[in-house]
């Protein structure tokens, strides 16, 4: 009996071991999200703003390439609810993406888990809820995904790391703003900017009231931090600076910079960048950091501005004066562009794996489609006020094309998207691009609104090879930077200008292309790329979950007692590892 008790012992020892190798090759990274409405005053005015774990912004997720992470998100709103991970590519499983087109909503009171791995990532990405307009009232948060120990980064480590979410913000929720967009009017001029969810410093008794709580972000005299400052807001571009510090670039959405030094930078909706900043100023004083509205009338937006305060541990004062300035070319974007043309891939540099990020020469790869998507001012269609990407305007399908796919829905959209702009009315579909597997996709964003725009394409990171004023022809690809464009997941397009991009399209997937403005994006300026392996194999693309919801022509498959059940037994294998080691602990004090 005790030979058999210590054989069974050494049994489990050794499960337990194989596990606990398994899980230290990509170990797991959970976290839930309990997403609910609660009451705060961001700019001195009670309002519903959404939360996450009680807290307005939402936690930041912190993970290490290749880990799998799984989030377990329960809706307490009053409205079906997706999450997207802006910049994470999903490589495999468009499954995860969290956009209508992939994947089903949670309705009230579910909970769903994603379960995806953060694969050969690094860098700096947020995330956000993509239904009914709902991150214009909050929900959203940081994404952080760190190097391996092994793979060198390419500045010293930095003695902090610090997260800005930086965004404009009205006071009416995001179900005010989509009944006056439905309703055909515009959404205004925001009431103002937040930093980290809080209204502006005090730096002006006549602009910023009594009773607004500011961001205050600590810092150690002569150190060097990294700062993460991500747009999170709704329509409007944002200038960000520290008063007296020079932000130097280091990273982009995943993608190590150049390093330069700027004074400030013009971040636009739905971008994300890391800075280092070193604390080298004299401690008199606190130091403003600002963010403030771009391409706009500043007598008229002098409320929509944004400002925390930067405290050295040992500052002997309240920061004061004016404002630093923001680049004074109202009505010239041409610093502006100049400035987005400077920002180059450090193409020495290792990513997410230990060899250069310019490894890979997309300038010599031959292109096999090319697109040139054009956007304009909203129009008309069948007496509703719609916004158009090449004169189409996206209709979001009552069965996801994924999953429509996957069980042979027939009629849930059409793979006929033009390659350029239709010539004849505009009119509202389900319109995708048949992208190529393993192809190499060219597309021109021509920007034929009066106002900016950023365009984000789900997973994958494009090169951005080239941008001017005017309109694109072929003979644009001259000016192309073959060597060194940045590549990222969101792209900005200046208007009356165009930007070019780049993508390798190997990650098989449905994937969005669309406006990062949320009013256009409501309106219908977006499309998506579907990407099939003609093979079928399950190398390319990971199988449908087993957790996967169910909706329109498939709604019938949705079990609604199921929905607690809907996490993922993988989910739950770190907790399995532990209780066997646990198991294994009682078995040997019972019986060894």
């Amino acid at each position: 009996m005790a030979l058999r008790s210590k054989f069974l012992a050494l049994f489990l020892i050794r499960i337990c071991l194989l596990l606990s190798l398994c899980f230290a090759a990509d170990p797991f990274v959970s976290y839930d999200f309990e997403v609910s409405y609660i009451t705060a005053s961001p700019l001195g005015v009670p309002q519903q703003v959404i939360a996450i774990n009680g807290k307005f912004p939402g936690p930041t997720i912190n993970v290490t390439t290749n880990n799998n992470v799984a989030i377990n998100v329960k809706n307490k709103l009053d409205e079906n609810l997706l999450m997207h991970w802006s910049g994470i590519q999903q490589r495999r499983s468009s499954w995860q993406d969290g956009v209508p087109g992939t994947n089903c909503p949670i309705p009230p009171k579910w909970n769903w888990t994603y379960q995806f791995q953060v694969k050969d990532q690094i860098g700096s990405f947020f995330y956000f809820p993509t239904l009914h307009m709902q991150r214009a009232s909050g929900g959203f948060g940081s994404f952080v995904i760190n190097n391996r120990a092994i793979i060198p980064i390419p500045f010293d480590t930095p003695y902090g790391d610090i997260v800005i979410l930086i965004g404009d913000w009205y006071k009416r929720n995001h179900t005010a703003l989509r009944k006056a967009l439905d309703a055909g009017k515009d959404l205004g001029m925001p009431d103002g900017v937040l930093i980290n969810g809080k209204g502006p410093y005090q730096y002006n008794t006549t602009l910023v009231p009594d009773g607004i709580d500011h961001e205050t972000i600590e810092v150690q005299p002569g150190k060097t931090y990294r700062i993460r400052v991500h747009n999170v807001g709704t329509s409007t571009s944002l200038n960000f600076r520290i008063q007296n510090h020079n932000l130097l670039l280091a990273e982009s959405e995943g993608s190590y910079t150049v390093q330069q030094n700027y004074t400030s930078l013009d971040i636009h909706v739905g971008q994300s960048y890391s800075f280092l900043v070193t604390t080298d100023q004299n401690a008199s004083t606190d130091y403003y950091i600002v963010a403030s509205a771009r391409f706009v009338n500043e007598s008229q937006w002098k409320r929509v501005t944004g400002v925390a305060v930067l405290h050295y541990t040992n500052s002997k004062g309240k920061a004061k004066g004016p404002l630093p300035e923001a680049p004074n070319d109202e009505f010239d974007k041409t610093f502006s562009m100049n400035q987005a043309r400077s920002i180059r891939w450090n193409v020495s540099a290792s990513g997410a794996r230990p060899n250069p990020q310019g490894s890979f020469r997309y300038g010599s790869i031959n292109v096999t489609d090319v697109y040139v998507l054009r956007n304009k001012p909203l129009v008309t269609i069948n007496g509703k006020r719609r916004a158009t990407l090449s004169g189409i305007s996206f209709v979001n399908p009552t069965t996801p094309i994924r999953l429509a796919d996957q069980f042979k829905v027939k009629g849930a959209y059409k793979l006929d998207f033009p390659e350029t702009p239709l010539t004849g009315p505009p009119k509202m579909e389900t319109s995708v691009i048949n992208g190529t597997y393993r192809g190499f996709m060219e597309v021109i964003l021509q920007n034929n609104d009066t106002k900016m725009h950023s365009y984000h394409l789900s997973g994958y990171a494009v090169f951005v090879v080239g941008m001017d004023y005017g309109e694109w022809t072929e003979n644009s690809r001259g000016t192309y930077n073959k060597w060194d464009g940045i590549a990222r997941s969101t792209v900005q397009v200046y208007p009356g200008a165009w930007t070019a991009i780049l993508v390798s399209l190997d990650n098989v997937g449905v994937w969005n292309l669309r406006t990062e403005n949320l009013d256009s994006w409501y309106l219908g300026q977006e499309t998506y790329v579907r990407i099939v392996n003609p093979e079928e194999t399950n190398k390319t693309e990971l199988p449908i979950p087993d957790n996967a919801l169910f909706c329109g022509a498939l709604g019938k498959l949705q079990k609604p007692e199921d929905i607690s059940f809907a996490v993922s037994i993988a989910v739950n294998r770190s907790k399995l590892f532990f209780m066997l080691l646990m198991a294994v602990s009682a078995f040997m004090s019972v019986f060894g």
